[in-house]
């Protein structure tokens, strides 16, 4: 009877367990089928919402434009104030290296001056030594050196005259001791970095060059360089070592507005980019890719494009025609770049290396001189080569001065 009672209490029990696994089953299946559903609802909305790509810009079909608009507006307004932010906070770290670069310049030649005080030290020591030793001579005379410690203290004296170039006694070298770069005869050279001006670079018009190649630097043609990079300012876009470089060409403005010059070459750009930035300037940006447009600004990391440096942005042109449309961005602060320049793997540290280029670091400014940046009374509004090669100073300067004068409009392919 005992067993009797085992068994229906295991029969029991594993009808209970094939119940819960029953229920487990439906509720499992249940789950997946609701998972399906969802899945398929979400790819129907995210076919719907696939971009359509026209010559390098996307385009967003009719019936989903409410809700895109309705985002992109608040991602542009976002990344327009993070770029206000950070021009407030000045916290740009090429304009930092930049007051760097012209400390150094300051302080170059405080180097070669500490070296001359060293070498005077140096002789102070050496004239010690023979003092000390006339006083030798001199406590223990002998007969041999008696004629040689005059002749030695005759020629010593007449070393010291020439140094001099005319004797102490002479009127213009008494109190003369003015430092070569601060009129006080007592300051210390420990005391001169204190002495020295503050190091303050326009914020406008900065450039240095830089040894590197870096995105946002721009590449100065040589003024041998010839053909269609002819006095060209290069801005890179993308460098690696192992893939390559890609840069446009920023002066070389083409006559006419964005849609003018996209009737003119056939383009099939959308229809509302070209009526939204229509004020919008054109630059022939390279050989490679003729046939397609990006868009450089200084408005912010807007959705699509992407940040070289603080103030220099490309790319988004579809979230930047939404801030036209809301009266939020002016489209003649855009330039729309035709074609690009791509390097391959090495080559253009090979230029570089033999003279092609000279890479420099320059204002945001400067890099947007086509994209609606301030015009100062200094710049040479014609001519963006030139004037970055005479913001650069010493011998580009000179370069700029004896190559001037082509100005930035050339007929382009």
């Amino acid at each position: 009877q005992s067993k009797n009672n085992e068994t229906e209490e295991n029969l029991k029990q594993r009808d209970l367990q094939g119940k819960r696994i029953e229920h487990n089953l439906k509720y499992l299946n249940s789950t997946i089928a609701m998972m399906n559903i969802k899945c398929v609802s979400w790819l129907i909305v995210s076919t719907s919402m696939v971009s359509v790509n026209v010559d390098g810009f996307q385009s967003v079909p009719s019936f989903s434009r409410n809700n895109v608009e309705l985002n992109m507006a608040k991602r542009s307004e976002r990344a327009h104030m993070d770029k206000q932010l950070e021009d407030l906070m000045d916290n740009d770290w090429r304009e930092f290296r930049a007051r760097l670069v012209a400390r150094e310049k300051v302080d170059s030649p405080l180097l070669s001056m500490k070296t001359e005080i060293e070498d005077k030290d140096l002789q102070k020591q050496e004239d010690m030594a023979v003092m000390f030793a006339d006083a030798i001579s001199h406590i223990f005379p002998s007969k041999s050196n008696k004629k040689n410690t005059k002749q030695a203290q005759t020629s010593v004296k007449q070393q010291e005259a020439e140094a001099d170039g005319s004797s102490i006694f002479q009127r213009e070298n008494i109190g003369n001791g003015v430092h070569p770069i601060i009129d006080d005869p007592f300051v210390s050279e420990a005391e001169l970095p204190s002495f020295l001006p503050e190091i303050k670079i326009d914020k406008h018009r900065w450039a240095h060059t830089v040894p590197h190649i870096e995105p946002g630097c721009v590449l100065l043609a040589n003024e041998k360089l010839g053909g269609v990079f002819h006095q060209t300012v290069v801005l890179i876009i993308d460098h690696s070592k192992s893939q390559g470089s890609t840069a446009v060409i920023i002066n070389r403005p083409l006559d006419g507005t964005l849609r003018e010059v996209a009737d003119s070459n056939n383009s099939t750009l959308d229809l509302s980019l070209k009526m939204a930035f229509s004020k919008s300037l054109v630059t022939y940006g390279g050989p490679a890719n003729a046939d397609q447009f990006s868009v450089l600004h200084g408005f912010g990391e807007v959705e699509g494009s992407r940040k070289l440096a603080q103030g220099i942005f490309v790319g988004g042109s579809l979230e930047l025609m939404e801030e036209v449309s809301a009266g939020n961005f002016d489209p003649a602060n855009a330039l729309f770049i035709k074609g690009h320049a791509t390097w391959v793997a090495g080559q253009l540290e090979r230029e570089i290396a033999k003279g092609v280029w000279y890479p420099a670091a320059v204002s945001a400014d400067y890099v947007l001189r086509y994209a609606g940046a301030p015009i100062h009374e200094d710049d040479d509004s014609s001519d963006l080569w030139a004037d970055i090669l005479t913001g650069l100073g010493d011998e580009h300067a000179e370069i700029a001065s004896k190559n001037e004068g082509r100005g930035d409009r050339r007929m382009m392919p």
